[in-house]
């Protein structure tokens, strides 16, 4: 058993896809095996956060003891690992492949680990906590890798594109799933948890001076129609806007490229008339 001190001790390998983990002897509870525990943990997480995940309730979930749960994983925090690389093969590769150019392989993954994020509002914070190394995560994120090389950008300024996209999609992700938990808190639809908030602050006299310049804004998203249309709408023009960025990019690196070959081109024609 790996434990919470030993990992504390070196935090680098604190994974358990990095740990070798000793098999117990003899054989577990009938009916359960990592994948049921993991399934169940899922569920959990999706209906209560984080917060609320416990070896205790999870076995009393699974009919199980605690102490059964211990036949497959070390520790809570190998669960979550396990739940997080599970959701991340949510992601279907088999359209990204599907879709061709790199423009639309960007989208398709984009799209999906947007809806990932929101169906599972713990994988937010548990993505940025924990190593992302499982097979799927692997998986994924060669994806992006792939889509984003085909970009035509200098491999110097992938990882900026990379993280232009994804780290938005992620917070975006991160935004909109919080805020349909906390109107599903509320007993509320999104749409009036919405509507209530902006008409509370916005009748408030205290706020008028600030609220005064965003009046604009504010009446232009309530003319579109549902919360979700607006969340799907600000995400894809904002994809848009990203994909052009990348194109404009690679625009100027390859005038810059072939400026600098010219000038190359043109300095040693000078040279060697030089020696002439």
């Amino acid at each position: 058993m790996v434990k919470a001190a030993d990992r504390a001790k070196n935090p680098t390998r604190s994974s358990v896809w990095l740990e070798t983990r000793t098999p117990r002897g003899g054989g577990g509870p009938a009916g359960l095996d990592r994948d049921r525990i993991v399934v169940a943990a899922i569920r959990m997480l999706d209906e209560e956060g984080l917060a609320k995940l416990s070896m205790r309730k999870l076995a009393a979930e699974l009919n199980v003891t605690a102490m059964s749960l211990y036949w497959y994983v070390d520790t809570k925090d190998d669960i979550i690992e396990y739940a997080v690389d599970t959701v991340y093969g949510e992601i279907d590769l088999a359209a990204v492949d599907a879709a061709g150019g790199w423009r639309d392989r960007i989208r398709v993954l984009a799209l999906d680990y947007r809806r990932m994020l929101v169906r599972h509002p713990w994988m937010s914070p548990s993505a940025g906590q924990y190593l992302n190394i499982g097979p799927h995560a692997i998986a994924v994120g060669s994806k992006i890798q792939e889509a984003i090389r085909d970009t035509g950008l200098p491999m110097d300024r992938q990882p900026s594109a990379m993280s232009a996209v994804f780290q938005f999609v992620y917070g975006y992700g991160t935004i909109e799933s919080q805020f349909e938990r906390r109107a599903a808190q509320a007993g509320m639809s999104q749409d009036d948890f919405y509507g209530e908030s902006i008409k509370a602050f916005r009748d408030e006299p205290s706020f008028a001076e600030a609220l005064e310049p965003l009046g604009d804004l504010l009446d232009e998203r309530a003319s579109h129609g549902s919360v979700t249309e607006i969340w799907d709408r600000d995400f894809d023009y904002a994809l848009d806007v990203l994909v052009a960025g990348i194109e404009t990019m690679v625009s100027r690196e390859t005038s810059a490229r072939e400026t600098r070959e010219t000038r190359e081109t043109r300095e040693v024609g000078e040279t060697r008339g030089r020696q002439t």
